[in-house]
């Protein structure tokens, strides 16, 4: 069997839905079955290939002859305990046809919500597909609460194709594709090929309808588990659960689109994932062309840019602690590439609730930005007299400072020039209700010595918090709301 010449990370998503009948609770054999026959093709083509897989709570229902999910988190536990060891070992008896090892992985977000545990998980990930093996990962529900819960398994494909740096992440579902409205009620559905923007094809097709009583999301989870791909460069395809021997035929047909894409004049709608990856392409040779009919699917296309993995981590990974409140001239900087993610306390115009060093935050800004107060005062020996500051003028100096720094934390800051600094204008408290989120970072500072040196230039930061180990409050910003 000819082995591809530039073999893939391939990440398989499937629903309950399509490992359990919505009204019987039976398992759908047959789909599975030819889902595993794929997955070892794939294996012998030399791709690597993880399977997420749904369907805990389903299995667990049958087992205990129950009609519906029951609505107590506990009894959903419950099940999902029942269900999850008739699950792999379905799962594995399935697999052991083709003598094809498995591995069983149950993750939580509060798993790889610590760095140290995150690159254990992807660590273990590169060693079971170095070994030869297909990992199996769901939620682990038995454990799992509203915090520390991905969600549904749609998003848990997605930062597992983020965690893996994969190629290709399939979401597999009772429809062959993303349409305009439900293919299945309304005949004039358009069907939908290629996404290149996902924020425009919101406003676009109707989510709303689509999904199952097992499942626990539908459409519109696929949007956000793409976006979560595309965006750390993973190529996202939806397409049929019935027709899972599709997912070779569709690598192959956008392997051919990649090398006829040299030509400037192809339109590259349907390219692979960016730089920094191993790109499945085809090097030119002397061989008759191949025609690849297009397989019925809908492709996210990949961003060229993708988001490096420290930020991917903390942008989805992570749940928030609290939020840090940036002025317009923050946000601004923060949404270009060069700013590198890192705020300066200049930047900063509050926080809400309390968050230790080393928690994300939600970076938000205010609702409503009419200059209402001043955060600081400007020292006399940076001004010339002790003033207010003006909104202009913070704004401004926060554009320049959260890029690089105006001055460098070493510069010695006199006690007299200290005292100038001094808060005034009301204090104002804000609630989440009062701000937007635009993204998410990492907190060098906790949320008291944040409050301590906002509207600061950093060179006050070693004597108003006793020490200084970064010069900027938050680092590996990813801005998800542009200006």
């Amino acid at each position: 069997m000819a082995r591809a010449r530039h073999p893939c990370t391939i990440v398989i998503k499937l629903g309950s839905s399509s490992i359990v009948h919505e009204k019987t609770h039976q398992t759908l054999l047959s789909l599975l079955s030819s889902l595993v026959e794929t997955v070892v093709l794939l294996r012998a083509h030399g791709h690597k290939v993880v399977l997420v897989s749904s369907g805990a709570i389903a299995v667990g229902l049958k087992r205990m002859n129950l009609a519906s999910r029951p609505k107590s988190l506990a009894g959903k536990q419950a099940l999902a305990a029942v269900g999850q060891g008739r699950l792999i070992g379905l799962w594995d008896n399935l697999f052991s046809q083709f003598d094809q090892p498995i591995a069983q992985v149950l993750l939580t977000r509060g798993d790889i919500a610590d760095r140290t545990r995150y690159l254990n998980a992807v660590n273990t990930f590169k060693e079971l597909l170095s070994m030869g093996v297909v990992p199996i990962v769901n939620e682990n529900d038995t454990v799992s609460v509203s915090e520390i819960k991905f969600g549904d398994n749609d998003t848990l494909s997605a930062v597992t194709s983020s965690m893996l740096h994969a190629d290709y992440l399939f979401l597999l579902t009772d429809v062959d594709g993303l349409y305009t409205s439900n293919p299945r009620k309304d005949p004039h559905a358009q069907h939908i090929e290629v996404v290149t923007s996902i924020a425009a094809i919101r406003s676009q097709v109707s989510t709303s309808t689509l999904g199952s009583s097992l499942g626990t999301g539908g459409m519109e989870t696929k949007l956000i588990a793409a976006e979560i791909a595309t965006g750390a460069g993973v190529t996202t395809i939806i397409c049929s659960s019935k027709r899972p021997e599709s997912i070779l035929p569709i690598i192959e047909y956008h392997h051919a689109q990649k090398a006829s894409s040299s030509n400037p004049g192809t339109p590259a709608s349907d390219s692979l994932p960016g730089s920094g990856r191993t790109s499945p392409t085809l090097e030119p040779a002397d061989e008759p062309e191949i025609v690849h009919i297009r397989p019925p699917h809908t492709v996210f296309t990949a961003s060229l840019l993708p988001m490096r993995d420290l930020k991917a981590w903390t942008s989805h990974t992570l749940f928030p602690a609290g939020s840090v409140i940036i002025d317009s001239g923050a946000h601004n900087v923060l949404s270009r590439r060069e700013s590198g993610g890192r705020l300066l306390a200049v930047g900063v115009f509050g926080v809400i609730g309390a968050f230790a060093s080393g928690q994300a935050v939600r970076i938000v800004i205010r609702k409503n930005t009419s200059p209402g107060s001043v955060a600081a005062r400007i020292p006399s020996t940076l001004a010339g007299e002790t003033r207010p500051a003006s909104p202009s003028i913070l704004a401004a100096s926060s554009m320049t400072s959260s890029v690089a720094s105006l001055e460098p934390l070493s510069r010695s800051v006199s006690s007299a020039s200290l005292a100038d600094v001094v808060m005034v204008a009301k204090s104002e408290e804000y609630t989440d209700a009062d701000v937007i989120e635009v993204g998410r970072g990492l907190a060098n500072y906790n949320s008291a010595q944040i409050m301590k040196v906002k509207g600061l230039n950093s060179s006050y930061m070693p004597q108003l918090l006793g020490y200084a180990d970064s010069e900027y409050v938050v680092e590996n910003i990813t801005i998800r709301v542009p200006p």
